[in-house]
């Protein structure tokens, strides 16, 4: 390749990112591979000897639904202290959070640490499910021009979907008891690595008050954080693509993480499926997700655009809940997982479509409202799902269709398609009207978090509206 094909497709605009997206391949690569042991593991825990476990599915809806509850004040309030205080500490909170829970399991899967397995690592997804790639969302856009963050966001979806893989060709070679204490290697590894080498791309916002009192602290963070929430959402609110697209958002979560918390339950107690098999159907999305998203999005974006790749992947994952709902034979889930070869493409375009929404200022800020916004829908899904598919599941089914709730989702993402096609994915026209509502914290910042030579071959200028814009040298 050359190196105007590098610049093309979009891995030349990954440079600054590297000690960013070694750690977190990692650490994506470590998170996957207990993913189709965790059903086996809880439910021989819970429920020896039995192929359907309702006790396992409560509790994976219940874990669910506290992390969502949660979440919808940690993701936003964890990209505001990204854009405050800088994206390295945040990264190295949330990446160190669930090495406890996953080296519990390491030592012993026993049924009283599986409960103490679930205590902890809901705590942990409360940090960091969503967070992470918020803030790595954050940092991209703080060092890649607007008009190629695009093409990069899709190369970093799709090395998440590469890591996913990789997570899952390990799980299937690994012994199931190597699993979580190869996995717990692996995350700790990441935040040491980002300690070393991650550079910092936002300047801390001063501190005024070192010599207050300890609950004039604490009142004064409650306030900011209240007042940076607020504002927060009056930046997505005043802006007609950032609502939109939160309206997408929301329902699109709503249906897929209510198929995600029951999704594996569902095919061991229907087909029998155990650690292989589930690891082969994460194997199909993530192979053809790789090529979907470092490849395919790249080429095609600039030509149709993000709305109706965001469209097309959405009417993509309704074929997934659909034929997953209606599954009559043991291969059916295997062509219902082909679909995530399109509908992988949600993430990087939604990403990309609030990225150029979105002020430099308020790319943690939106990107980590948004996510709360899918983590309020997050709660709200397992609250119908985990009893909708247990009684499905069950001898009392009112009528024989085992996977009633994931049909039922599938009308969530036929909603979020509606809202997706009225999106207006025009560049934003009035920057000053976002910054009338930027958060007080702001006007107490360096504006220009970004100081010349902080990378070697980086150029920042600000242009004659006072946007900080990043020249290839």
């Amino acid at each position: 390749m050359t190196r105007m094909e590098w610049r093309n497709c979009g891995l030349w605009e990954l440079r600054p990112l590297l000690h960013l997206l070694l750690p977190l391949c990692v650490h994506w690569m470590a998170q996957e591979m207990p993913v189709s042991v965790i059903t086996d593991v809880t439910t021989d825990a819970l429920c020896p000897g039995q192929s359907t476990c309702s006790e396992a599915i409560y509790l994976s809806g219940l874990q669910q639904t506290i992390v969502g509850v949660f979440k919808m004040v940690a993701i936003p309030l964890l990209g505001q202290l990204a854009d405050e205080y800088g994206r390295k500490p945040l990264l190295l909170l949330t990446v160190s959070a669930t090495i406890i829970p996953f080296a519990l399991l390491a030592i012993n899967q026993s049924k009283e640490f599986v409960y103490a397995y679930y205590v902890i690592s809901t705590i942990s997804y409360i940090i960091c499910q969503g967070s992470i790639f918020c803030i790595a969302i954050a940092y991209a856009a703080d060092v890649i021009d607007e008009s190629k963050r695009a093409a990069a966001f899709s190369w970093i979806t799709g090395l998440l979907s590469a890591s996913h893989v990789l997570g899952n060709v390990l799980a299937l070679v690994l012994p199931e008891k190597y699993v979580y204490l190869v996995s717990a290697i692996l995350l700790i590894f990441c935040p040491a690595y980002m300690q070393f080498f991650l550079v910092e791309t936002v300047e801390p916002a001063p501190r005024s008050d070192q010599e207050s009192s300890c609950l004039t602290k604490v009142v004064k963070v409650i306030d900011k954080r209240y007042k940076a929430m607020w504002d927060a959402g009056l930046i997505v609110f005043s802006s007609p693509t950032l609502r939109g697209i939160s309206f997408v958002s929301f329902f699109y979560e709503l249906g897929m993480s209510g198929i995600s918390a029951v999704l594996f339950y569902y095919l061991k107690a229907v087909f029998g499926f155990k650690k292989n098999q589930y690891s082969e159907i994460l194997l199909v999305v993530g192979v053809g997700s790789i090529f979907s998203q470092i490849l395919v999005l790249p080429l095609l974006n600039p030509f149709v655009g993000e709305k109706v790749i965001l469209c097309t992947a959405l009417l993509a994952s309704i074929a997934y809940a659909l034929f997953y709902g209606l599954a009559w034979a043991s291969w059916v889930p295997y062509l219902s997982a082909s679909f995530g070869v399109i509908y992988v493409l949600v993430s990087p375009s939604t990403y990309t479509i609030i990225s150029k929404a979105s002020s430099m200022n308020n790319q943690g800020k939106a990107q980590g409202f948004i996510a709360g916004v899918e983590s309020i829908a997050s709660f709200l899904s397992p609250l119908a799902m985990s009893p909708l598919t247990s009684w499905f599941l069950s001898s009392d089914a009112p009528f024989n269709c085992k996977g009633f709730s994931i049909i039922v989702s599938s009308i969530c993402m036929m909603i979020s398609l509606c809202f997706a096609c009225l999106l207006n994915t025009e560049k934003r026209s009035n920057n000053d009207k976002e910054e009338d509502v930027e958060t007080p914290l702001l006007s107490e910042r360096i504006m220009d978090p970004h100081p010349p030579g902080m990378f070697e071959e980086l150029h920042w200028v600000h242009d004659d509206r006072g946007v900080l814009t990043l020249l290839d040298v």
